[in-house]
């Protein structure tokens, strides 16, 4: 999140402002088809006529806990810290987005208000649970002062096992995990195939030679690195900003791994690596480089979680929508919290851009109110490229054959 937007609360503790940013919903999701105009019904149909049900996938979903909750899970003390303001605000935004409050009570209720965005659609998609590692130090050991966040891959794989038909566990290993290899395999043996990266604040350098035993092992066990990829701004990156570099990625796609590029590094600038002076230019360009050679058609595929948001407007937006050529390497996600976020949204700004019309806008406020989750995926289904009116095609919202679960996954621990 901009930290423009978190400046406005410091200092405040009045809920009603963290929740206009925030979740500013209407009602429950469960009431959604009773305040739809036929407008935005007719919206919703359209998004979801002629896609296969069962290839339909939000590749990026978080879920969190907090300290005591029985999860194990743990957030930074700078989160719930009047010392810290703009942290403090942060966490209060995403957790309004999510539709709860802070207390014993959060990661159950979290869950809870999931579901209930998931039941109340009229189609169902299979999502990925992303679980957070430490912070690790290059000798092994654990940052929790640099850990923002920490989410274990037991709750996430628990919370699959649970409902099976709705989630796929993504379990986050740090390489300089001293059994970082032997984790690996022991989820590998338990099904899991998804392994999730911020190298920004977990303090990962994809490029880094060190990692090649990690990158081989990933390739051994068939498992698919989701790493983000452009800037950070929803936590602490703790001056890490570069490991974001697209161009760091060369080295697990040379080695053969499988990666997706969380948010096709739609913000941010990097520097470009391949270049004698190595200027800084939009971290979405070296992104499309990689995207372009073809030596990287078969692992490399770009994910547009936040490609529609005010932040990220409008080259990567723009230019994905006129390049159908790669959308089959394309695949959708949420970003789930932020797409609860109200003032991320911002369908005027779709609007003026000429991404949606007044219309279509309209039609989605209606839809965010009850159920943000189902607005991300039919805002994505409705824009357009403003000059050509190229949509982005059904392809991008269909899981392809190379990044499946695995058939049967073993989910007992």
């Amino acid at each position: 999140m901009a930290g423009l937007v978190l400046m406005l609360f410091i200092g405040t503790a009045c809920s009603r402002l963290y929740d206009r940013v925030g979740g500013h919903f209407s009602g429950p999701p469960g009431a959604l088809q009773d305040h739809l105009s036929p407008a935005a019904r007719r919206l919703v149909e359209t998004a979801f006529s002629g896609l296969d049900a069962r290839r339909l996938a939000d590749v990026h979903v978080h879920v969190l806990g907090v300290d005591g909750d029985g999860t194990g899970a743990s957030i930074n003390p700078t989160a719930r810290s009047w010392r810290h303001p703009i942290r403090r605000a942060q966490f209060r935004v995403y957790l309004s987005a999510a539709g709860v409050t802070d207390g014993g009570e959060t990661a159950r209720l979290y869950v809870e208000r999931l579901l209930e965005l998931i039941e109340a659609q009229p189609v169902r998609s299979r999502y990925f649970l992303y679980a957070m590692d430490h912070h690790y130090r290059d000798d092994g050991s654990i940052d929790a002062a640099r850990t923002p966040f920490y989410v274990p891959n037991r709750y996430v794989s628990e919370l699959a096992a649970q409902w099976p038909e709705y989630f796929v566990p993504v379990v986050s290993i740090h390489p300089h995990r001293p059994d970082a290899l032997a984790a690996l395999d022991r989820w590998a043996a338990r099904g899991v195939r998804f392994v999730k990266w911020l190298p920004n604040s977990m303090g990962i350098d994809p490029g880094s030679e060190q990692l090649t035993p990690f990158y081989r092992k990933l390739v051994e066990k068939d498992m698919v690195l989701l790493v983000h990829t452009g800037r950070e701004l929803a936590v602490p990156t703790g001056g890490r900003q570069h490991f974001g570099n697209p161009l760091r990625l060369r080295l697990p796609l040379e080695l053969g791994v499988t990666v997706v590029a969380l948010h096709c590094a739609s913000d941010g600038r990097d520097r470009d690596l391949d270049h004698p002076r190595q200027p800084r230019v939009p971290s979405f360009e070296l992104l499309l480089r990689l995207l372009d050679e073809p030596r990287y058609r078969d692992r490399l595929y770009g994910e547009i979680s936040s490609v529609t948001f005010f932040n990220h407007l409008s080259l990567a937006l723009e230019t994905l929508l006129s390049r159908p050529d790669l959308h089959h390497r394309l695949v959708n996600g949420s970003d789930y919290p932020l797409p609860g976020i109200n003032l991320l949204i911002m369908t005027g700004r779709l609007a003026r851009l000429g991404f949606i019309t007044q219309d279509e806008r309209q039609a989605l406020n209606e839809i965010y109110r009850y159920n943000p989750l189902l607005f991300d995926f039919v805002v994505k289904r409705t824009v357009r490229h403003p000059r050509s009116g190229q949509k982005f095609s059904k392809e991008v919202f269909l899981l392809p054959p190379g990044l499946q679960p695995r058939p049967e996954p073993d989910f007992p621990l």
